[in-house]
């Protein structure tokens, strides 16, 4: 790895360093977390129950007016005889299924210990170091990100998840990790509150979609315009055919079962990954239990939205038996765009690396994916975070300049930031997502799964047969213009690693835009008029 993938990587993980522990700072209750003295003293204390014997739960709490007493880290609001003002002490007794606490006579139910936080109140150092260390957001991203690339290494008959395999070991993390009834949460391994680790992952999610997009934005621009003013009518017709069989699905599970229009939207934009189709669905309701529905529906399609897509342009290849090296030189040959910019001798660099012009360049895109375009019955349209870099980057990576500002970035940077930005996203969607997963499949049964995967399953194979046999793209700029209709970032990611090649981002960027509109306009109808 060159010095500057190293110099690039470290200035990203810094500035995602500090701005989540700012804002882990600022949503973070302090009174909801104990001090290290006050939880050592507990695990300490609590260490010492042994058969039927009696010992402290937890530290000595003034009653108030109401004798709400004892709401610490051992007990949970234990009610006690105690007069105001006083101080009563809660205890713990040996109980069949978990420790019970009795305060003045009162019980109530203390945090079930595992074995393995038991083996560790052994040794109340090593367990303050494992507790804090699973409590700090940035610790579990990281550990995150190691077991998913180890997952993402195992592959069946050449088929892998690749970086996917990280939104996978995500959503098991926010499984067992990300509510506060969770497991982590009831055992003690994690006592970080869930409105604060929502705060923080959001962050993550946000950071890592505007370094990814951004990144093929520079990537795909110089070759992206003359590459768009040759193909501009058949990624037009992908993105018309891929939204549209995708919404006509969508309302022929609303008429012919059950479910509802805004459960079905919901799963639809979970199905093709799309925040703005989502956030759209949601503004067209009043009913502020229909949102949440909304939103349901979303949490069930995301899943296998990622995966599915993914999957779908490794498996492709495969079926077809093609050359990598041969479906390359057919990009190529497609395209056959030599990109020249003169560019002037003394444009001013912000830095060495390009870090610069690559905060620039979000900023801008920020700002762009802001503004509203009205659209007919009273609804709007935005190309928000992601939109609006994918869109700068692409027209500051095209020209190359800004004024007198150069806009020029190394490709290893840029590499660097895309899977950087990838990692990012994957970790800050899967972790809120997996805590409710199971729930959701619990309570609404496994056949939302099964509408959702038809949801996805249906667009994509006609996008692909038209592409092949209508349009006649080739393979990669096929299955680039299938992950830019899907709106799939995860798929794109997946897809540069299969072909072994940046130049299917052009097909994506594409396809993209269009896509996005149709996805937010049909959200709005199917959610309005179903």
């Amino acid at each position: 790895m060159s010095r500057i993938k190293h110099v690039a990587i470290f200035a990203t993980l810094l500035t995602l360093a500090l701005s989540t522990s700012a804002l882990f700072a600022v949503v973070q209750d302090p009174a909801s977390q104990p001090t290290d003295e006050s939880a050592v003293a507990a695990v300490e204390a609590d260490s010492q129950v042994e058969g039927a014997e009696v010992g402290k739960c937890g530290k000595d709490c003034s009653c108030g007016p109401e004798c709400g007493c004892c709401d610490d880290v051992r007990c949970d609001a234990c009610s006690g005889d105690a007069e105001p003002g006083t101080t009563a002490s809660c205890q713990c007794g040996k109980d069949s299924a978990c420790d019970d606490c009795h305060c003045g006579g009162e019980k109530c139910a203390c945090p079930v210990k595992s074995g393995f936080m038991t083996a560790l109140a052994k040794c109340p150092y090593l367990e303050k170091i494992v507790v804090s260390s699973f409590s700090y957001p940035l610790f579990l991203v990281f550990l995150i990100t190691v077991l998913g690339y180890l997952l993402g290494k195992i592959e069946v008959k050449g088929v892998g998840l690749g970086t996917a395999g990280v939104f996978l070991v995500a959503l098991v993390v926010g499984h067992f990790g990300y509510a506060d009834s969770s497991l982590f949460h009831k055992i003690g391994l994690v006592t970080v509150d869930e409105s604060a680790l929502k705060s923080s992952m959001k962050l993550v999610e946000n950071l890592g979609l505007l370094c990814f997009v951004t990144s093929v934005g520079f990537i795909a621009g110089p070759k992206f315009f003359l590459n768009l003013k040759r193909n501009a009518k058949s990624y037009a017709l992908l993105a018309v055919v891929i939204i549209g069989s995708a919404s006509l699905t969508c309302a022929a599970i609303i008429l012919l079962t059950d479910i509802g229009a805004p459960m079905a939207v919901g799963i639809l934009s979970g199905s093709l990954t799309t925040t703005p189709g989502f956030s759209a669905a949601k503004e067209a309701l009043a009913d502020e239990h229909l949102k949440d529905v909304v939103t349901i529906g979303h949490a069930v399609g995301y899943p296998f939205g990622v995966v599915g897509v993914v999957l779908f342009v490794q498996i492709v290849p495969k079926m077809l038996g093609v050359n990598i090296e041969e479906e390359q030189k057919k990009i190529n040959a497609s395209e056959e765009i030599v990109v020249e910019r003169a560019l002037p001798q003394k444009l001013l660099k912000l830095d060495p690396i390009g870090l610069g012009p690559f905060a620039l360049a979000i900023i801008l895109g920020i700002l762009l994916g802001k503004i509203s375009i009205p659209l007919p019955g009273g609804a709007s349209f935005a190309l928000g975070n992601t939109g609006g870099a994918l869109i700068m980057g692409l027209i500051l990576g095209h020209f190359g300049r800004l004024g007198p500002i150069s806009m020029q970035i190394s490709s290893e940077f840029l590499k660097s930031f895309r899977e950087f930005g990838l990692v990012m996203f994957l970790i800050g969607a899967g972790v809120p997502g997996g805590g409710g997963f199971v729930e959701y499949v619990a309570k609404y049964g496994f056949i939302l799964f099964v509408y959702g995967a038809i949801m996805e399953l249906v667009p994509m194979i006609l996008g692909f047969l038209v592409a092949r046999y209508g349009v006649k793209l080739c393979l990669f700029n096929n299955l680039g213009s299938i992950t830019g209709g899907m709106t799939s970032t995860p798929a794109l990611g997946a897809l540069i690693n299969t072909a072994k090649t940046d130049d299917v981002a052009a097909a994506y960027a594409a396809t993209y835009p269009v896509a996005l509109v149709l996805v937010v306009l049909a959200s709005q109808f199917l959610v309005t008029l179903l």
